[in-house]
C-alpha cells in the first residue's frame, strides 16, 4: 500500500512513466481520456469529441446486432472456461485463457470482412470463432492431436503462432502480397482486403514487432496491428515494457495509432471498422491498442497470484465486458432477461459438445510427423519417413 492507502499494482515506481496504469484506483486506470469508449462500466451510452469519428459505426448497429455481439462473447467465454477445465483434468496439454478479453476480440472479429486475413498469436479464440474456426480444431492442437486443424486459406485465419511477435512479420509479408495482387484500394467492397495481426503488450518489446512496423510503414501495407494490452506480459507489468502509451508508437513510424477501451465491444467494433477501411482503401497501416485486462492466468501453467495485487483484479472485474453490454441492452427496453438465460443455456450445450469432442479425439497417426513439410517431394524426408515406419513396425511385431 502507498502512504495514502491506495493499493499499488506493483511494488515499485518509475518516474516519468505516463501510460496510466501504475496505481490501482487512479482516474486514468481505465486507459485515460484518450481511450475511445461508447458505453461505460454501468452500460450508459457515451458521446464526446474523442468518439466523434467513430460514432457512425455504432449508430448503424441495431439492438439485434448488440444481442449478437453479446451472444458471441458469452459463448466464447464459456468455451474458454471449458478449455481451462479440460486442461486441469488432463485432457489438454495447455490452455491460454482469454477471460476479460472477449470484447477486444469479438469487436474486431465481427468488424472483419470474409476476405480479411487474420494472423493470430495463441490466445485469439474469439477471433477464431468469428472466422468460423471449429473450437475443436483449436483444442485438438492443445491436446497434441493436430498441427492446427483448419485450412488457413479457407478460414482466412492463420495457424496460431507461439513465437512471440513472429506473426506480425508474417502478416506484413502477406499484406505486401495483397498489394502486389492489387487487392486493395480498388473501391470494390468484395475485393479490397485488409490483414490483421494480433499480439499482446509484452510482444511490443520484441524486435519482430518493430521490424514489422518498419516494413508496413515504408510499403504502406494494408495491415492493422491489433495490440491487446492486457496489462501483464506473463509476470511483467507494462511499466517494465514501456514508458509511453503503446498506441503512441505508431506515430514514430509514420502511421496512425489509437487507444480503445478493450472492454467495450461497441468501441472495439467501431474503431476496428475505421482501421480496416483505412487499410483496405490503400492508406497504409494502422495500430489499435485495445486497453483491457487478463482476468485469469497467462496460461494454465501460470499462477498470477504470485505477482498481481488482488485489488487490481477486483477493479477490473467491475468493468466486465459482458455485464457492460448486458446493462446497455437492458436499458434499451427491447432486450429482456429471457434472452440472456437462453444464451446461457446455449453456452452450456456448446461446452458439453466440445468436452465430448475433445475426449473422443483419436490419437493422430505417427505418419503425420512428416506431412505438410515441403510442397514438392523431398528425398531425405521420405527416407526418414521410411526409417521411422520400419522402426514403429518393429513394436507391432513384438506385440504379435
Amino acid at each position: 500500500m502507498s502512504d495514502n492507502g491506495v493499493a499499488r499494482a506493483f511494488d515499485f515506481e518509475v518516474e516519468g512513466v505516463k501510460h496510466h496504469e501504475s496505481t490501482v484506483g487512479s482516474p486514468f486506470y481505465d486507459g485515460g481520456p484518450e481511450a475511445i469508449r461508447f458505453i461505460d462500466k454501468d452500460g450508459n451510452r457515451i458521446r464526446n469529441e474523442v468518439n466523434l469519428p467513430y460514432d457512425k459505426y455504432v449508430d448503424a448497429l441495431t439492438e439485434e446486432d448488440g444481442r449478437r455481439l453479446y451472444r458471441d462473447m458469452a459463448l466464447i467465454r464459456r468455451l474458454d472456461a471449458e478449455g481451462t477445465a479440460l486442461q486441469r483434468q488432463g485432457e489438454l496439454g495447455l490452455w491460454p485463457g482469454l477471460l476479460g478479453q472477449e470484447a477486444a476480440q469479438i469487436g474486431i472479429g465481427r468488424a472483419m470482412k470474409p476476405q480479411d486475413y487474420a494472423f493470430p498469436a495463441y490466445r485469439e479464440h474469439g477471433v477464431a470463432w468469428c472466422k468460423d474456426v471449429d473450437p475443436l480444431a483449436i483444442m485438438g492442437m492443445y491436446r497434441g492431436c493436430s498441427h492446427g486443424g483448419w485450412d488457413p486459406d479457407e478460414k482466412r485465419f492463420h495457424m496460431y503462432t507461439i513465437v512471440i511477435g513472429n506473426n506480425a512479420l508474417h502478416a506484413v509479408g502477406y499484406a505486401m502480397g495483397v498489394q502486389r495482387d492489387g487487392d486493395y484500394g480498388t473501391g470494390d467492397p468484395e475485393r479490397d482486403t485488409a490483414v490483421v495481426t494480433f499480439f499482446g503488450d509484452g510482444a511490443t518489446a520484441q524486435g519482430d514487432i518493430m521490424e514489422s512496423f518498419v516494413f508496413a510503414a515504408v510499403n504502406q501495407a494494408p495491415v492493422v496491428f491489433y495490440c491487446q494490452n492486457n496489462q501483464w506480459a506473463i509476470s511483467e507489468p507494462n511499466v517494465r515494457q514501456t514508458r509511453n502509451p503503446l498506441y503512441e508508437r505508431a506515430s514514430g513510424f509514420g502511421f496512425p495509432g489509437v487507444r480503445v477501451d478493450g472492454n467495450d465491444v461497441l468501441a472495439t467494433y467501431a474503431v476496428s471498422q475505421h482501421a480496416l477501411e483505412h487499410a483496405r482503401s490503400g492508406q497504409g497501416p494502422f495500430l489499435i491498442e485495445a486497453y483491457t485486462y487478463r482476468m485469469g492466468a497467462h496460461t494454465t501453467s501460470d499462477d498470477p497470484t504470485k505477482y498481481r495485487d488482488s485489488a487490481e483484479v477486483e477493479l477490473w472485474r467491475e468493468r466486465d465486458p459482458l455485464m457492460r453490454l448486458k446493462n446497455f441492452l437492458l436499458s434499451l427496453h427491447e432486450t429482456e432477461e429471457a434472452f440472456f438465460d437462453e444464451v446461457d443455456r446455449e453456452a452450456d450445450e456448446l461446452a458439453a459438445k466440445v468436452r465430448a469432442g475433445v475426449q473422443q479425439m483419436p490419437d493422430p497417426p505417427t505418419s503425420m510427423l512428416f506431412e505438410n513439410t515441403y510442397v514438392d517431394p523431398h528425398e531425405p524426408l521420405e527416407q526418414q519417413r521410411a526409417e521411422f515406419e520400419e522402426y514403429m513396425a518393429g513394436f507391432e511385431n513384438e506385440e504379435a
